[in-house]
This record gives structure tokens, sequence and C-alpha cells, in this order.
């Protein structure tokens, strides 16, 4: 692919007005690329339900084709117990969501930079496709979860390598990257929930959402307008001795330009960090990981451990159809909230982790000694759980952004994208204890 200028690379050769259209074209890419890349992992989320459901209705006797598609889109009969429990809680789904994105987390930064982004972008593509495929189409329970485990793949590199690269540039695209990412979060519960409910099989729907792949691709290689220093189709060793004294030059030129935020990789020139320095970083990294982590753990034991016990029999909705709009309207809130980047930002994080320990605290209770009267209550709480997510995690990114030196700065990114994912593994592990005890009271 050519590579063209950006407003980051060399400011001086751009009008005002083009350097405008490239910043909304940058921002947009990375709004469809944080759509795109965690898609698939909100809606295999989202059909946690009805995968559980499908494997309840195969350890049945001898089911018939139209019994199994019913099962498979939820009924009210799961067992006896008044939760109306799964044999298997929705955090058997989370797990195999999120252990491979962790383990990806954990690793891949210390070694990511060795793969130019070009070739990580169609891997991520690649490896979402045949999630969709294989969750779709598959006549057991395990396959579907392989499918499940390829899209934590895909989301868990696509997230690290965006993050990473938002500092090729302007600081603002973490706005778009964020509010995609919630966005993400409604377009994929809102359609799978809106779908399914309309009358589409949960296979049929998944298969429509191959297109979400393909967007990425057309996001990534056609909208956004990288800088030349963007190591394309070479490994990032190979462009630190390719930008050399010439990006220097450019960077010195435009100094004038410096009134507006933007990272550049000025420093990235010295060459990349030693392992030492990357462990340096990441005790520096600490204050943000914790909160973050905090933040999802508290929203995701209530997500996938807590949702499918908050069962209201009398509702018109059915336990399946309460489940997905559950996470439709948490969804939703993290859209809000990931989007207001450009509004407000909050520096205190910790607040943020305490309110939503208070959530999981309050619907733990809930679930317990089922004192709240209608499932409209439960909506509402959920809706002011995402805003506490999604407003943590934009926030904690930015602030990296903003407070991380240049030359430390992509490897942060990276490396802090750990956090939400640790959290997220806690909880899951954290919900098969609780799933037993409500479901055998």
């Amino acid at each position: 692919m050519e590579q063209t200028a950006s407003v980051n690379a060399d400011p001086v050769q751009h009008s005002d007005i083009n350097g405008r259209g490239t910043q909304w074209r940058n921002w947009a890419g990375f709004w469809l690329l944080g759509l795109c890349n965690n898609f698939a992992y909100v809606v295999m989320l989202s059909a946690a339900h009805d995968i559980l459901k499908k494997q309840e209705s195969e350890n049945a006797t001898a089911p018939t084709p139209d019994t199994l598609a019913l099962d498979f889109q939820g009924g009210n009969s799961s067992n006896s117990s008044r939760y109306d429990c799964n044999p298997v809680s929705a955090a058997a789904v989370l797990l195999a969501d999120i252990l491979p994105t962790l383990v990806i987390k954990l690793f891949a930064p210390f070694v990511i930079h060795k793969l130019p982004y070009g070739i990580r972008v169609l891997f991520c593509a690649i490896m979402a496709t045949t999630s969709f495929i294989l969750v779709s189409l598959s006549s057991a329970v395990w396959i579907s979860i392989l499918g499940v485990i390829f899209a934590s793949i895909s989301s868990g590199l696509g997230e690290l390598s965006f993050l990473s690269l938002t500092v090729f540039f302007t600081r603002d695209v973490l706005g778009g990257w964020g509010s995609g990412t919630g966005g993400a979060g409604v377009a994929g519960a809102f359609l799978y929930s809106g779908l399914t409910q309309a009358g589409l099989s949960p296979q049929i729907t998944l298969l429509i959402m191959l297109v979400v792949p393909f967007a990425m691709l057309i996001s990534y290689f056609f909208l956004l307008v990288p800088p030349p220093s963007l190591p394309q189709w070479k490994s990032m060793e190979t462009e630190y001795t390719a930008v050399g004294s010439e990006e220097r030059q450019g960077l010195m030129d435009g100094s004038e330009e410096e009134g507006l935020e933007k990272s550049t990789p000025e420093d990235r020139s010295t060459g990349p960090l030693t392992f030492i320095e990357k462990l340096h970083v990441i005790k520096g990294l600490l204050k943000f990981v914790f909160p973050l982590g905090l933040v999802y753990f508290a929203e995701y034991f209530i997500n996938q451990g807590l949702m499918e016990l908050l069962y209201f029999p009398n509702f018109f909705l059915s336990h399946a159809e309460q489940y997905r709009w559950y996470q439709t309207l948490y969804q939703f809130g993290v859209l809000v909230s990931r989007s207001s980047l450009c509004c407000v930002k909050i520096r205190k994080l910790w607040a943020l982790s305490l309110l939503q320990v208070v959530n999981a605290a309050l619907l733990l209770s809930a679930v317990r000694y089922q004192f709240l009267p209608s499932a409209w209550l439960v909506l509402a709480i959920v809706l002011y759980e995402g805003l506490l997510g999604g407003a943590a995690y934009v926030n904690t990114f930015y602030f990296i952004s903003k407070e991380t030196e240049d030359r430390q700065r992509e490897f942060a990114m990276a490396a802090a994208s750990v956090g939400d994912s640790l959290g997220i593994a806690l909880a899951g592990l954290a919900a098969f204890p609780v799933h037993r005890y409500f479901c055998y009271l």
C-alpha cells in the first residue's frame, strides 16, 4: 500500500482544510476499527445464553430438528430452580472469549513490534471471519466454543495493535477508537437481540455479521491516512533505521505547529525499548491497570455471573430475551461514556472502580434476596454500570497517552490493555461458584 503523509508526519504540507479532512478521516477510521474489532467479541457474549441452550438441547434424548432450533433460541425451562439456570454458566463462554485475549495481551507487547501492522490487521480479520462461521455452522457446543476462542484472538491482538497504532496519529483518534468500541457493544448486542427476536435464527444472524471483518479491512487500508513512519509492511526494527534524520528534520520544520496535541515518532528513532526499560514502563502503568482491572472485574461479574440469574418470570420478555436486553442496555451505556472524551475527562479512576464494586454488591444481594421488584430497575442499573465501565476505559488510555513519554508510548498503550482482560478473566472464574451456589439452592 502506498504510504501517504499524515497530519502528524509533516503538518506544513497541508492546508487547514486538507488537515482537518485528514483528521476526520483518521478519527472515522479508528471509530470503525474499534467497532469492527470488538464486534465479534460482543456478539459472542450476547449469544452466550443461546450457545448454552444449544448444549442443553443436544443433551436431551434424540432431539428433532424443530425442537433443536426452538431450544437454541431459548426457552424458560432449563431446570426447576427459581433462577431458571442453564446447566453451565454463561461464564463458560466468557472465559473462552477472554482467556486467549489475556494470554495475547500479557506476552504480545514484548514481541509484537516484530510484526508489521498490515499483517496484524489481515490476521485479525481472518480470525473474526473464522469465528462467525464456526459458531453459526457448528453441530456441537465445543465447536462453538472454538469459534468464540477465534473471536477472542482477533479482538485481543486487534485491541493492543490499534491502541499502539494511535501513537502515530493525533491524540483525538483515541476518542474515535473509544467511541467505536462502545458502538460495537450497542451494534453487536442490539443487532443480535433484534434480529433473533424478529425471527431469524442465531445461525443466520451470525452469518449476516460476516460483513464486519471486511469492513475492518476497508477502514484500515483505505480510510486511514497513515504517516510515512508507520511500519505498514516492515518490522519495527527496520523502521527505526529508515526514519532517521529525515524524519527529525521534518519534525523540526513543522515545529510551529506544536499547538496541536500529537504523539510523534521523534523519540522512537533512538531505537526500540530494551526489556528492562519495558519492565520499568509496566511499573509506572500499575496506577492505571489496577483501577481498570477492578472496574472490569466488577462489571463482568455482573454481566456473566449475575445477569442470567436476574430473572423475572412475570415480565413480558422470556428469560433469554431478558438476558439479551440486559446486555444491550449495558452496551449502550458503554457507548455513551466511551464517546464522552471530547466533553469530560475523569482522572480519578479509583472512584469509578469503587462505584462499580458497589453495583456488583447490590446486584449480588438482589440475586440472593430477590428484593428488586421489576426487570425495569435492573435495566436501569446495568445502563449505569455500562456508563462507569466505558468511562474507566477511555479515560485510562487517554491519560496513559498524555502522561507517557513519546518513546515509551507505543509499548505502554499495548501493555496497559491487559488491565481490562485480567479483570474480565477473574470475573469469569468468580462467576462459576456463584452460578453453582444459586442454581442448586
